[in-house]
């Protein structure tokens, strides 16, 4: 008789873990988009040597907002390379580098793989908002001496 209450024991006990087996409990785990592969190379718009050491950033963007940004420097041959940017998302892509003007440009990530070839340019003039300053004639009266 004892034998039988241990063996209904074991089996309601075994019976309600695989029933609590069952239910799911905390979060449930949902895995990444996939990344895209994208390369960016960056080169001197005059002569096409690489770039080396110029910044790369990254800006994500959902629903046309900023969602932060990731810098990447370019090796020796003007290249960076970032796994992260899933497929189907948007992206906007900054350069700067010392002596050329700042690259920007926004590209959709629309594969597994996305090569982007910047070309930098040199320094332009520079432009104001302001208004150019008065012209350095002064038509002031000349100071007097004692």
């Amino acid at each position: 008789m004892k034998n039988v209450h241990r063996a209904t024991a074991v089996f309601l006990l075994l019976g309600g873990l695989a029933c609590a087996q069952s239910e799911r409990h905390g979060r449930k785990y949902a895995p990444p988009a996939p990344a895209a592969h994208i390369q960016v190379t960056v080169t001197k718009a005059a002569n096409g040597k690489p770039v080396p050491n110029a910044a790369v950033i990254f800006h994500p963007l959902k629903g046309g907002k900023d969602e932060g940004n990731m810098e990447i420097k370019t090796n020796h041959e003007g290249v960076a390379i970032l796994d992260l940017i899933p497929i189907g998302d948007s992206v906007r892509l900054q350069v700067v580098a010392d002596g050329f003007q700042t690259f920007g440009q926004d590209y959709t990530i629309d594969s597994d793989t996305k090569i982007i070839e910047v070309k930098m340019q040199p320094p332009g003039k520079q432009s104001s908002l302001y208004p150019p300053a008065p012209s350095a004639t002064d038509t002031s009266p000349p100071a007097t001496t004692k």
